[in-house]
């Protein structure tokens, strides 16, 4: 049995829908011999829409990926459905980000790289065959794509589009702190419960709960103080008109 390409799992708990990108991006999948035909990939933008289209935009999404890129037409089209869906997004590279799997975790609200993992940025190739007038039209192609993915990456970079394209034409491997620095990761690790948005808010209930918990402990215990006082005190009341009617009196 073929290993899925793309797993999808839900935490209740959290509302959070994880999709892991563990393989080469593309729109056809393998050959399939019952219906002699492709079939679709499951890193196809066609999946991942299916995806996307049964998450409820108040839920939160986290994408992680281990991948070597793949299609350029699949990914853009995955980056742009990525960015329209109005649910929190965080990316987590867990191995290799690489080529056009990095341009859509560009799509995440936070993208994060994990300890010991890399990134590779270059510019677009395409296989082609045909005579120099068709060599020179997909030369074309090429450039007006790469101006389309460098403007993708300059939204959030740090770098200027010239260096940009200078580390895209060299083939470019980049470690968590170089991509951090550059701006196209916003944190080196691994996501925690901290990184959903509301986070903060539940924290703060916790505090607060346990901090009325605490009070009302010590009003409690205040209370339990104040009734033995009263006991006590009475007690004592009650022993000393005791003794001021018998021998305390007599002898006092």
């Amino acid at each position: 049995m073929e290993q899925k390409k793309v797993v999808y799992r839900f935490q209740q708990t959290d509302n959070v829908h994880e999709i892991f990108i563990f393989d080469e991006i593309r729109k056809i999948g393998p050959f399939n011999w019952d219906t002699w035909q492709y079939d679709d990939s499951e890193t196809s933008a066609k999946h991942f829409k299916e995806l996307l289209d049964a998450i409820p935009e108040t839920d939160k999404i986290k994408i992680y990926f281990n991948s070597n890129g793949g299609s350029v037409d699949q990914g853009t089209a995955i980056y742009n459905m990525l960015q329209q869906h109005g649910s929190y997004k965080t990316g987590i590279v867990m191995g290799g980000c690489h080529s056009i799997a990095f341009t859509i975790l560009q799509a995440c609200d936070k993208r994060i790289m994990g300890q010991g993992t890399t990134a590779i940025i270059h510019d677009m190739w395409e296989t082609v065959t045909g005579n120099a007038a068709d060599l020179r039209a997909e030369a074309d192609n090429l450039d007006v794509a790469m101006d389309s993915c460098v403007a993708l990456f300059m939204q959030r970079a740090t770098v200027s589009e010239e260096e940009l394209r200078e580390m895209m034409h060299k083939t470019t491997t980049l470690s968590p702190q170089k991509a951090l620095e550059y701006g196209l990761i916003d944190e080196i690790g691994v996501a925690q419960k901290e990184d959903d948005p509301d986070v903060k808010l539940q924290e703060v209930l916790k505090e607060n709960k346990a901090l009325q918990m605490e009070l009302r402990s010590r009003n409690e215990h205040q209370k339990q103080l104040a009734e033995f006082y009263q006991l006590t005190h009475k007690k004592k009341e009650k022993t000393e008109e005791k003794d001021s009617t018998g021998w305390g009196a007599f002898f006092g």
